[in-house]
């Protein structure tokens, strides 16, 4: 019986266009990114490193872009939350049939930004729709590294048979079945996270 479900926050809640950054990149003449900014990317992720020292590294790369404009190209991936799944998760935290969780692969760049562009009000409520609210930059662990899920699971005395984890990508919910936990990778554009209830 499932007690306890963690959300994945991109492209769950909130729509992305991952492949913006690649296309605005290209435009600037830059057809392919540096194998070195994945690396870079994950130490943005677990808080290694800073904005500033992101955005930087990058410019050594793309010479002819100032940092401001790189932030600004890779905050673009980050689209709308829309109102209904915004309702959604607010009736399901107000029904307290279940734990909530967010836990989320991200940055010190794009939470701000996400804030800005929901409004503090709006962002205020989604967040207080769960109980904790994982953000990988800030608990310095991200997915799809078994630590992430173990740390959620210990920091919150659940049980993985009783706990339900989504997200699009699929080999974080792989991870995370490897530790007994259920999972349901949902597949963007064909499903919503407002079809939940059909999982349960």
């Amino acid at each position: 019986m499932i007690k306890n479900i963690i959300f994945d926050f991109g492209d769950i809640f909130i729509n992305l266009d991952k492949q913006v950054v690649f296309k605005a990149f290209q435009n600037q003449g830059i057809l392919e990114l540096p194998k070195r900014f994945y690396t870079l990317n994950e130490e943005f992720e677990v808080g290694k490193i800073t904005p500033k020292e992101f955005t930087s590294q990058l410019q050594l790369d793309f010479k002819n872009l100032s940092t401001t404009e790189i932030t600004d190209i890779w905050n673009s991936m980050l689209l709308d939350l829309p109102d209904y799944r915004l309702k959604f998760i607010e009736e399901l935290a107000s029904q307290g049939k279940y734990r909530l969780f967010l836990l989320s692969n991200t940055n010190a760049l794009h939470i701000p930004h996400v804030a800005k562009t929901m409004g503090i009000d709006r962002y205020n409520r989604f967040k207080n729709s769960f109980e904790q609210f994982y953000l990988s930059h800030e608990i310095k662990l991200r997915k799809p590294n078994a630590e992430i899920y173990q740390f959620v699971l210990e920091q919150n005395d659940l049980k993985p048979e009783e706990t339900l984890f989504i997200d699009d990508t699929q080999e974080n919910t792989d991870s995370a079945a490897k530790l007994g936990i259920k999972t349901w990778h949902l597949q963007v554009g064909k499903e919503d996270i407002i079809d939940l209830n059909t999982k349960l």
